[in-house]
């Protein structure tokens, strides 16, 4: 005879079992959802991932703004001077910017300090086995970065810069050369970029006065950004 149960729990229809004398239950879904929800370890494990970075997040660069603007025949980079530490501020006046290949290329960088080293000093290699040529170096360091075992654990994102082109390179092996000559990175990279972007269209300043007012404005946004500028012009 067919038996069934209305509930949490209920009975299959004709489940007797003539060996053990037992019925079969079969809990319905939402009671199977509760019970994998009750164990322990299914919420340690909740807990735990809850805590981890995945990939999309490591990416992502906090405690820096680095803005590069092309007007007129110049090209400026400019960077913020906060270092963060958690929730406490470290440094007001840091470098984030360099100038390499004797001057003619400009780079700044958003992430580890030691990584963007490692990074300069190799891209800086790289400009001197292409004559200068930055293209070429930009898209033999994003190549190196990925493959190399030892490079693709680095995080950092770096824009690089001559009097011709502009270059946002990453350990993804991206090489973005922006279509109207600006790009920024860091937390406050956005806000930067939107700034700079609409000043562009809406203002005559030159290159130099366009980028500082759009990091003034990114710095009065982002709590990781401040207003202390370090500016490299070419």
């Amino acid at each position: 005879m067919a038996t069934y149960k209305t509930g949490p729990q209920r009975l299959k229809p004709h489940s007797f079992d003539d060996t053990y004398g037992t019925t079969e239950v079969v809990p319905s879904p939402e009671t199977s959802r509760r019970a994998l929800e009750s164990r322990p370890w299914r919420r340690v494990a909740r807990l735990y991932n809850g805590g981890m970075q995945t990939g999309e997040q490591s990416v992502q660069m906090h405690g820096t703004t680095v803005l590069c603007v092309r007007k007129d025949n110049k090209v400026v980079l400019i960077a913020d001077g906060q270092v963060t530490m958690g929730d406490h501020v470290m440094k007001h006046s840091a470098r984030k910017t360099r100038r390499l290949y004797n001057d003619k290329v400009i780079v700044g960088f958003a992430g580890s300090t030691a990584d963007a080293i490692s990074l300069f000093e190799r891209f800086e290699g790289k400009l001197q086995e292409h004559s200068g040529n930055l293209a070429k170096a930009a898209v033999e360091l994003a190549k190196e970065w990925r493959k190399d075992r030892a490079l693709r654990h680095l995080e950092a994102l770096l824009i690089v810069a001559d009097t011709k082109g502009t270059f946002l390179l990453s350990g993804t092996g991206d090489v973005i050369e922006p279509d109207d000559g600006i790009c920024a990175i860091g937390s406050g990279g956005t806000y930067a970029l939107s700034a700079a972007r609409a000043l562009l269209k809406h203002s005559k300043l030159g290159a130099k006065d366009l980028a500082m007012e759009a990091m003034r404005i990114a710095s009065e946004i982002c709590i990781y950004t401040n207003a202390n500028f370090t500016v490299e012009e070419l």
